[in-house]
């Protein structure tokens, strides 16, 4: 009786951590768009709108393939431009750190980003930019 009733406290605590730290790392995060890259040396952009909002960070995440991203562009409403340089290697599932934006609460109008890829398993990478409010 006495496990049995640790058994099901243990698995009620267990299930609260998990939903805490989900609900933690994906609370304000909006996904902005997607990209399925080519193969080589190549950029892409993402169109974002006023609708969606203001943000104050970035984070990409890659998924299906591998990428290397050499650096993002951030193109603010008010027309001007904000480099980050990444140079990171991607592997498929893997996420960058948070990007916090300069002046922190910007609309943004597109981000413009570069990568290569030197897939070898032949998968196309795809690219999603979330935003943070």
């Amino acid at each position: 009786m006495k496990n049995a009733v640790f058994s099901r406290f243990l698995l009620l605590a267990l299930a609260a951590v998990f939903t805490l730290s989900f609900t933690a790392d994906h609370v304000g995060w909006e996904r902005l768009g997607a990209r399925r890259v080519n193969y080589g040396l190549d950029r892409d952009e993402i169109f974002v709108t006023a609708r969606d909002g203001i943000f104050t960070a970035l984070k990409i995440k890659v998924k299906r393939g591998g990428i290397n991203m050499h650096k993002l562009v951030v193109h603010y409403g008010n027309g001007q431009t904000d480099e980050i340089e990444l140079r990171n290697n991607f592997a498929p599932g893997s996420e960058s750190r948070v990007l916090d934006l300069v002046g922190n609460r910007r609309v943004i109008q597109k981000v413009v980003f570069w990568y290569d890829t030197k897939n070898i398993a032949r998968r196309r990478a795809v690219v999603e930019l979330w935003g943070r409010h």
